[in-house]
C-alpha cells in the first residue's frame, strides 16, 4: 500500500501497449506516456488504433469476457505526445472530472522564432470555425475563456523552447495560442507551417489529486529525443 492506495506492479516494457508507456498503475487510475501520432480516442474512421483501445485490451488481459475497463478522463490531441491518465471505475472519472480544474497541467513546445516577452499570460475567448479550427474572439458568448501561461526556457536563431502551463482546456488551446502570437509550434500542420517532423509539443507534468486516497501525485514524462533534434532542452529530454 502506497498513500491508501493499492499500487499495482508496472509491467516490464515487452507488456506495454504499443505506443504507451506506463507510468503508474492502481485500482483505480491508469497513467502512461502517449506518443505522438496516436490517437487518444476512436473516431467514425479510426476504432483501434487508439490508446482507449490498446489500454481496453490490456486490462483485459486477453480476456474478452473480462470485466476490466478503463474510462476516459481527458485527451491529448493525435500529434501531442506526454502524460495522460485513465480511470479504471466510473466513480474514479467522475472524481477525476469534477476536479479537473485545480489539477496543474505543465507542456513543452518548440515554436517557431524568438518570442519578445520571455513570460507571459495569453488569454482569450476561443471558438471553433465550420472548418473545425479553433480560433480567438473578443464575442465571450461565442466562445469559451482560454488561458495558456508560457515562459521562455531557450532560443537559437530559428525557436523557442517554453514551458507552458495550461490554465484552461479548451481543444487545441496551446497551438492556436501560440499561432496567433506569431509563433506556431514546430509542425503543426493545422496551425502553423506545413513542415516535415512532429508535433514538438508535449504534455511533460500532470498533478492530479487521487480519486480514492486524497494524495497529490505527480506523473511526470521526458521530452522525446527529436526535440533536441531543434534546440538544447537541457536535461527535459530523455
Amino acid at each position: 500500500m502506497t498513500g491508501g492506495k493499492t499500487v499495482l506492479r508496472v509491467p516490464s516494457r515487452r507488456h506495454w501497449p504499443r505506443g504507451l508507456a506506463i507510468l503508474h498503475e492502481d485500482r483505480d487510475i491508469l497513467v502512461v506516456n502517449k506518443v505522438s501520432g496516436l490517437l487518444t480516442m476512436g473516431t467514425d474512421r479510426v476504432k483501434q488504433s487508439t490508446a482507449y483501445y490498446l489500454l481496453r485490451e490490456y486490462v483485459r488481459k486477453g480476456n474478452r469476457k473480462s470485466q476490466n475497463r478503463v474510462y476516459i478522463v481527458h485527451r491529448l490531441d493525435r500529434d501531442t505526445s506526454g502524460v495522460i491518465v485513465f480511470a479504471k471505475t466510473p466513480d474514479a472519472k467522475r472524481n477525476l472530472q469534477d476536479n479537473w480544474h485545480d489539477f496543474s497541467k505543465v507542456y513543452y513546445a518548440v515554436v517557431h522564432g524568438s518570442m519578445d516577452l520571455k513570460e507571459g499570460l495569453i488569454s482569450s475567448y476561443l471558438a471553433e470555425g465550420k472548418n473545425f479550427k479553433m480560433y480567438s474572439t473578443d464575442d465571450d458568448s461565442n466562445g469559451k475563456l482560454a488561458r495558456t501561461g508560457y515562459k521562455v526556457l531557450n532560443q537559437n536563431d530559428d525557436y523557442s523552447f517554453l514551458e507552458i502551463a495550461l490554465l484552461t482546456g479548451r481543444k487545441n488551446q496551446i497551438r492556436v495560442h501560440l499561432a496567433e502570437k506569431g509563433h506556431p509550434v514546430v509542425a503543426d500542420k493545422l496551425y502553423g507551417i506545413k513542415e516535415k517532423g512532429k508535433l514538438a509539443l508535449h504534455a511533460a507534468k500532470l498533478t492530479i489529486t487521487h480519486p480514492w486516497s486524497g494524495a497529490r501525485m505527480t506523473f511526470e514524462a521526458g521530452l522525446p529525443s527529436y526535440f533536441s533534434d531543434l534546440i538544447d532542452v537541457g536535461s527535459s529530454s530523455v
